[in-house]
């Protein structure tokens, strides 16, 4: 898979994040060699949070984001910054870029993004008159990985990447079938090709998945679930693990032999993505719902629905048969999440496979913080079905 097929959740994301003027979409510039970004002495040049795909030696595909500044004023400069704080959820690292010695800024960022990795880039060294000094002004106050830079002049910018590669995740998102699939086995995936399926293409989590289980040297079996009974037939081994569209639960788990695995790609994903725990737990919410409940359903992807899709058509009905008519469904989706989950009694989120884990764990630990159940949907229907 090359670097403009590799997706954005899979990506190593870089924000920048620092004051007007302070270079950092110059920076951007010089760290990928390219005028990846618009560069301007005029303050608040740059507006809405704008990413980039590239690929750094060391790294790999990454997307760095270029913000507007977090000083901005005004409406207008209220709004760009609310853009910058949305962003901030994508990001598995943020490079807090500055141009002289500002730790109080620095230190109000660092407790803002507790337990969000960061780093210093003290740019524009060519203006500052002890540059020695200020980092390590910088360094003491904060203990951040810092490392100076001209953009202007392409200084430091190999030491900036070699920190970057430092920085990175060694081992990514968790294995997809971690504790389900074992190296060399026989796996079955039950994938309906209906409506909802993009013509000529598999979906996202079947592309990775399939991936995933062809370097563990699995023998990969795939059909749709009207089809199970004459595929068993023909293997002579029962298969150690089945994995199935959440839409074809119903009608594959009778099927299922007694010594084969069964999962489904969205539980795969809410274990990769998120809290698997924290999403089984919250399941149990379902048996609290009454006819004048709330329940939020959210998807990652913004996407026409076709058919009966399972967020905004299938689990409402399952709910809605289970509750009474009169359950209040709210469904959003891509970056349209609530900042005030509190009116709901349940939120149920997609498997997540667009958004990369430290978007998706940003949700769970907001649902945490306001105490509000969060599942999945491949475990809320589990759930259900086993009920």
């Amino acid at each position: 898979m090359g670097l403009n097929e590799t997706p954005s959740a899979s990506r190593f994301h870089i924000l920048l994040v620092g004051k007007r003027n302070s270079g950092k979409s110059s920076l951007l510039n010089a760290l990928v060699g390219q005028q990846a970004a618009i560069v301007s002495s005029e303050p608040g040049t740059t507006t809405d949070p704008v990413g980039k795909t590239f690929e750094i030696h060391g790294l790999g595909p990454c997307v760095i984001t270029d913000t507007a500044g977090v000083d901005d004023s005004g409406l207008v400069g209220e709004l760009r910054v609310a853009k910058t704080l949305q962003a901030l959820q994508r990001a598995d690292l943020v490079m807090m870029v500055v141009d002289h010695a500002d730790t109080l800024f620095i230190k109000e960022w660092q407790q803002r993004l507790k337990g969000k990795q960061m780093m210093v880039v003290l740019n524009k060294s060519d203006l500052l008159f002890d540059i020695d000094r200020e980092a390590k002004a910088i360094i003491e106050a904060t203990a951040l990985p810092t490392v100076v830079t001209s953009a202007q002049r392409g200084e430091g910018i190999e030491q900036l990447r070699q920190i970057l590669i430092d920085l990175s995740p060694k081992r990514g998102e968790p294995s997809i079938t971690q504790g389900w699939a074992n190296e060399g086995d026989l796996v079955l995936l039950i994938m309906p090709q209906d409506r909802e399926a993009p013509q000529g293409r598999l979906i996202l989590p079947q592309q990775q998945t399939i991936r995933e289980l062809l370097e563990k040297h699995c023998t990969i079996v795939a059909c749709q679930p009207e089809e199970m009974q004459t595929t068993f037939s023909r293997l002579s081994v029962k298969p150690q693990l089945i994995i199935t569209d959440t839409q074809a639960l119903r009608k594959v788990k009778p099927l299922v032999p007694a010594k084969s695995k069964l999962t489904t790609f969205s539980i795969l994903f809410a274990a990769r993505k998120g809290d698997i725990d924290y999403f089984t737990e919250s399941a149990k919410a379902v048996d609290n719902l009454i006819g004048s409940s709330r329940v939020l359903i959210a998807e990652a992807c913004s996407h026409a629905p076709v058919g009966e899709d399972i967020g905004r058509v299938k689990i409402p009905n399952l709910l809605r048969k289970r509750v009474g008519s009169g359950l209040y469904i709210d469904i959003v989706a891509g970056t349209d999440f609530p900042d005030d989950l509190r009116p709901y009694d349940l939120v149920i989120h997609c498997g997540a496979c667009m958004f990369n884990r430290a978007q998706m764990m940003a949700r769970v630990e907001q649902a945490k913080r306001q105490q509000v159940p969060m599942t999945n949907y491949g475990v809320v229907v589990t759930y259900i079905e086993n009920k």
